[in-house]
């Protein structure tokens, strides 16, 4: 069970494989792996919050540069193991969180403003937004809420902006250039730095 792993001179933390979208250029179709990593499927249960803590004590927090939940599924999947991980990242180190999301977490919990059962816990949010509008955020990312799915991203980041440090908009390069000007438009409008990820398929 892959739980805490390294990438990019971060440890990244693998809470769940559950996830409502299957994007078009998820490296799940390409690999149970990435970079060095064991395999990021869970087997059989997913981590219990002892599972978890148990496996935090075999790193060495102080050569990361951070701390990321980002793993082979939607973290917000289990927001309250990951609330509780925070929780207790938060006891043992001064790091920097970081949580990649979809940012659907509205959506998957069945609330809102759930960016906001965060604060304090997250210092930076990176959210997908990888489309300009609900049509084609929903043929790219396949999400399993529709089209309502867009604006579900949308207010969570605008909750996020409210409770959060930082706030930053991703999307792949899969898009036209007109698109990816449209998401631009978007993220200005909301005062959001938005960073353009080139698609690889093998890590």
């Amino acid at each position: 069970m892959t739980i805490f792993y390294e990438l990019y001179g971060a440890l990244y933390v693998n809470i769940t494989n559950k996830c409502p979208c299957s994007c078009v250029f998820c490296i799940r179709d390409h690999s149970d792996v990435i970079k060095d990593s064991d395999p990021l499927w869970f087997e059989d249960n997913e981590p219990t919050m002892e599972d978890i803590k148990k496996d935090f004590e075999r790193f060495d927090i102080e050569k990361y540069s951070e701390i990321v939940f980002c793993g082979y599924g939607e973290p917000t999947e289990r927001m309250d193991i990951l609330v509780e991980t925070a929780k207790f990242l938060r006891e043992k180190t001064n790091k920097k969180i970081r949580l990649n999301t979809n940012g659907l977490s509205d959506l998957i919990c069945g609330r809102k403003n759930t960016a906001c059962e965060l604060k304090g816990l997250i210092d930076t949010v990176s959210i997908s937004l990888n489309a300009p509008d609900a049509k084609r955020f929903c043929e790219i990312t396949n999400s399993c809420f529709g089209e309502k799915s867009f604006d579900a991203l949308l207010d969570f980041a605008k909750d996020a902006k409210k409770c959060l440090d930082k706030v930053i908009f991703t999307l792949v390069d899969v898009i036209s250039k007109e698109e990816i000007e449209k998401c631009q438009k978007i993220a200005d409008e909301m005062g959001i730095e938005l960073r353009i990820r080139e698609y690889i398929d093998t890590y």
